[in-house]
C-alpha cells in the first residue's frame, strides 16, 4: 500500500498491536521538524496528535504493552510544543521526546507511556499523524510518582529494553534448538525483573523518574494457524502487518532481526526487491514466505541463521556430504558381533539391508549355530546399529486363545398308522359254493399274488401303513364260524422329542504375531482310480482352530481367526465313505484382554409334514383317517462360537 503524499513505503509490525512504518531511505537530510504535540479525549478513547512542518517518515514500534515508541527519519524537533498532561479518561501517561537513531540515520523519538496496555491505531494526513489509543476497559489503578531523577531526563527506558528478547526464535523458526541455547518456547516479548515501570506525568507534561518495581508481565502472542497447513509446519511467531513495495531485500531482512532477535547472517549474493502486503501473520511465516518468493533457505549454526539462495545451499549440502563420505570411505572398518536372543539372525541382517543403515561398504551376516549376527561397518554406523537391534532383539508377549462352540439340537416327531386284512373263501369244503360249475370255489383277501390260505398269510395287507419302530400298538381281528370270512386290523403310533448339546473348546498359545493352529477329530480315507492305480487319500473331519494374534498398544488383541468343525455322517455313507458335516468361520476381529466375544452363529429350523393313504378310502367322512398315515417332524439345531483371548505377560 503507497502512503499518501510523501510516505512513500511503511512496514506494520503488530505485536499486541504494533506498527511500524520504514520509508526508503532519503539522499540527504531533511530539514522537516516537528511542530506541536497535542492529546484529545472523547467516549471512544483518547488520540494522540503530531504535527510536523511538511510530510515526513517514521516507524512505530511497541517493545512492551506500555510503551510505543515513534522515530521520525531526518526530522528535528528542537523546538516542539508538548501540550500532552495526564488525564484519568486517557490511557496516555506522558510522552517525551528523545534523540534516537533508526538504521543508521538519526531520528527524533516521540516515546508514549501508556497507563494500561490498550490497543492503538496509526493514521496520517499529509503533514499530521495521528495516533488513537483503545478507552481502557477498567479503571487504571493509580501510580505511585517515584522520586525525581538526577539530570530531570524522561525515563531511560532504554535500559530496560535493551534486555527485552523474543524467548528462542530458532524453535519459532521450526528449527532444532543448539544444545547449549534457550529451552524451546513459544516466541515472547519477556520484560526482566529490574525493568522501570512508568509512571504517570505530572502536570505540565514532564515525564517523570523511573523507579523498579515488579517485573512486567510476558507478552504472549497467540499461536498463529495461517498458511501452517499449506506449509506442513505450525507458526507461532508474534503478529505482524507487512507493506513494502520495492523495497531492499536486504534491509527487510535485517528489519526481521530487529523484529524477531534472530542472529541473522545474510549472504553476499542475496539481492533483490520486496513487494508484499501481509496482515496479521506470524513473523515466521513472513519470513518464510519472503525467503521462498525470492529462492532463499537458511541453514543454522549454534544461535546463528544464515540466510543464502537455495543453489548456494545445495551446493554446500552437497559438499558437505560428499565430505562425510569420503570421511566414510577413508575410516577404518570394525566388526560388531551381537548374540540375539529372541529375534532370528538372517531377519535382522536383511532389515539393516533393507533399512540403509549400513554404509556401502559395510556388510552383515549371520552365524545360524548360535544365531549370532556379525556386522562389519564403520565404527560410526554402531549406535544406531545398536539401538535398532536393541529395539527388535525383544521378547515378544504370549497370546492364549480359548475358542467354545456350542451346539444345540431339539427335535420332535410324531406318526399314526393303520393296517387293515381280510380273507373270504367259497368252497364246497365249506357249505358255500357257487351252484356253478366254474367258478365253483373261489378266494377273495387283502393279500396279493395269493391262491392258497398258507401263501396270503405272509402277503401284504390290503391297506398297510404302519409306523416303522413304533413302540405301541393296537390289533383287532373278526372271523366266521366256518373261517369263510377274516377280517383284522392295527393301528400303530410314536411320538418322540429330544434336545441334544455339544461343546467343543479347543485351546491354544502362541507368541504375538505367530500363527497357530490345533486339531482334534479323524481323517477319512477315500480310494481314488485312476489309470487302473488305486491311491488313498485322507481328508480331515476335525475340529481345527487356525489363529493368529497381534496384540496393540491400547491392550486389546487383533485376531485373523480359520475355525473349522467338521464331522463325518455315516448314516449316509457312499460305497462306505461318509459325507462330511462341515461348519466353518474366517473372520477378523478386535477384543479387549480377556473378554469374550461371538464371531459366528447359524440357526436351523427344518420342519416336514407326510400324509401316506389309501385312494377313494380316505375320502370316506369320519372313517377316512382308518385308511391313512400321518407323519410329523420338527428339527431345529443352533451352533454359537466365542472367542476369548488372553494376553500372557512375560
Amino acid at each position: 500500500m503507497t502512503a499518501t503524499r510523501g510516505f512513500a513505503l511503511f512496514l506494520t509490525v503488530a505485536a499486541a498491536g504494533a506498527l511500524v512504518n520504514a520509508s526508503v531511505p532519503n539522499a540527504g537530510i531533511s530539514t522537516a521538524r516537528l511542530k506541536t504535540i497535542s492529546a484529545r479525549v472523547s467516549k471512544k478513547g483518547a488520540s494522540l496528535v503530531i504535527e510536523a512542518s511538511e510530510p515526513v517518515a517514521y516507524s512505530a514500534t511497541r517493545p512492551d504493552p506500555l510503551t510505543l515508541l515513534l522515530d521520525f527519519r531526518n526530522v528535528a524537533a528542537d523546538d516542539v510544543a508538548n501540550s500532552v498532561v495526564a488525564d484519568p479518561r486517557s490511557p496516555i501517561a506522558y510522552v517525551s521526546i528523545e534523540a534516537a537513531e533508526t538504521m543508521g540515520t538519526p531520528a527524533s523519538r516521540v516515546r508514549i507511556a501508556l497507563a494500561q496496555p490498550v490497543a492503538h491505531h496509526v493514521r496520517s494526513d499529509r503533514n499530521t499523524l495521528v495516533i488513537d489509543f483503545d478507552r481502557p476497559s477498567v479503571k487504571a489503578a493509580p501510580y505511585v510518582v517515584p522520586p525525581a531523577a538526577d539530570n530531570g531526563r524522561a525515563p531511560d527506558a532504554m535500559m530496560a529494553l535493551s534486555n527485552l528478547r523474543i524467548a528462542d526464535p530458532i524453535a519459532a523458526l521450526g528449527l532444532d534448538a543448539p544444545a547449549s541455547g534457550p529451552s524451546a518456547a513459544p516466541p515472547a516479548y519477556v520484560v526482566p525483573s529490574g525493568a522501570a515501570a512508568i509512571a504517570p506525568a505530572p502536570s505540565g507534561g514532564q515525564p517523570p523518574a523511573t523507579a523498579p518495581v515488579a517485573p512486567a508481565p510476558v507478552l504472549q502472542a497467540p499461536p498463529a494457524q495461517t498458511g501452517a497447513a499449506r506449509t506442513g509446519r505450525q507458526f507461532t511467531g508474534h503478529a505482524i502487518s507487512l507493506d513494502f513495495q520495492g523495497a531492499d531485500l536486504r534491509a527487510v531482512l535485517r528489519t526481521f532481526a530487529e523484529i524477531s532477535g534472530l542472529n541473522i547472517v545474510i549472504d553476499p549474493t542475496v539481492q533483490g526487491s520486496v513487494d508484499v502486503a501481509l496482515r496479521d501473520v506470524p513473523w515466521d511465516q513472513a519470513l518464510d514466505i519472503i525467503l521462498r518468493a525470492n529462492k532463499l533457505g537458511y541453514s543454522v549454526d549454534g544461535t546463528i541463521v544464515r540466510i543464502a539462495p537455495n543453489s548456494v545451499l545445495k551446493v554446500e549440502e552437497d559438499e558437505h556430504k560428499a565430505l562425510l563420505e569420503s570421511q566414510t570411505d577413508a575410516s577404518p572398518l570394525n566388526t560388531l558381533q551381537r548374540q540375539l536372543s529372541y529375534a532370528k539372525g538372517d531377519e535382522v541382517a536383511a532389515l539393516l539391508k533393507s533399512a540403509n543403515v549400513l554404509t556401502k561398504r559395510g556388510q552383515a551376516n549371520v552365524d545360524p549355530r548360535t544365531n549370532t549376527l556379525i556386522v562389519r561397518d564403520v565404527p560410526t554406523q554402531f549406535p544406531e546399529i545398536t539401538a535398532i537391534i536393541d529395539s527388535i532383539d525383544r521378547a515378544q508377549p504370549q497370546v492364549e486363545i480359548e475358542a467354545r462352540i456350542v451346539q444345540t439340537n431339539k427335535n420332535y416327531a410324531r406318526a399314526l398308522g393303520v393296517q387293515w386284512g381280510f380273507g373270504g373263501r367259497v368252497e364246497p369244503a365249506l357249505g358255500n359254493t357257487t351252484a356253478l360249475a366254474f367258478p365253483n370255489n373261489g378266494s377273495l383277501t387283502g393279500r396279493t399274488g395269493t391262491a392258497t390260505p398258507a401263501a396270503a398269510a405272509s402277503a401284504p395287507n390290503a391297506v398297510n401303513f404302519p409306523v416303522p419302530g413304533a413302540p405301541s400298538a393296537v390289533g383287532l381281528a373278526l372271523g366266521s364260524v366256518n373261517g369263510a370270512f377274516n377280517l383284522d386290523v392295527a393301528l400303530t403310533a410314536l411320538e418322540t422329542t429330544g434336545n441334544g448339546r455339544l461343546l467343543s473348546t479347543p485351546r491354544v498359545t502362541t507368541q504375538n504375531n505367530v500363527a497357530a493352529e490345533i486339531t482334534q477329530g479323524v481323517q477319512i480315507p477315500i480310494q481314488i482310480v485312476a489309470n487302473n492305480t488305486v491311491t488313498v487319500q485322507f481328508k480331515d473331519a476335525a475340529l481345527t482352530l487356525k489363529v493368529t494374534p497381534q496384540i496393540t498398544a491400547a491392550n486389546t488383541v487383533i485376531m485373523q481367526i480359520a475355525l473349522e468343525n467338521a464331522s463325518p455322517d455315516f448314516s449316509r455313507a457312499v460305497n462306505n465313505i461318509p459325507p462330511i458335516n462341515t461348519q466353518r468361520a474366517n473372520t477378523q476381529v478386535l477384543v479387549s484382554d480377556g473378554q469374550t466375544t461371538v464371531i459366528g452363529g447359524i440357526y436351523v429350523s427344518q420342519e416336514q409334514t407326510a400324509n401316506d393313504h389309501t385312494p377313494g378310502l380316505n375320502r370316506i367322512p369320519l372313517l377316512k383317517w382308518l385308511f391313512r398315515r400321518d407323519t410329523v417332524n420338527d428339527q431345529s439345531t443352533e451352533l454359537l462360537i466365542f472367542i476369548t483371548p488372553r494376553i500372557i505377560k512375560s
